[in-house]
């Protein structure tokens, strides 16, 4: 599984971080002492690339949820 971050190129580098640890659950406490800045900082950094508008996208490679199943699936006693 990897995250995405569609429209990241109209973030500035700092709001970049803060969208990735962000997005990755971390709190603005935590993200506050990892970068070593603020919370009200972290605050106005999400705020201001939320304007600008992002999106998330969870990338899952393959079936880790077996949600595909086999292609033979639910086609036994179909055929009359």
């Amino acid at each position: 599984m990897k995250i995405e971050i569609r429209g990241a190129e109209r973030l500035s580098f700092r709001e970049r971080q803060v969208v990735v640890l962000k997005e990755t659950g971390l709190s603005a406490e935590e993200i506050a002492r990892r970068l070593g800045i603020s919370q009200a900082s972290i605050a106005t950094l999400y705020h201001r690339a939320k304007a600008k508008g992002y999106q998330v996208v969870i990338v899952i490679e393959g079936d880790p949820l077996g949600l595909a199943g086999d292609e033979t699936d639910g086609e036994e006693g179909l055929e009359a």
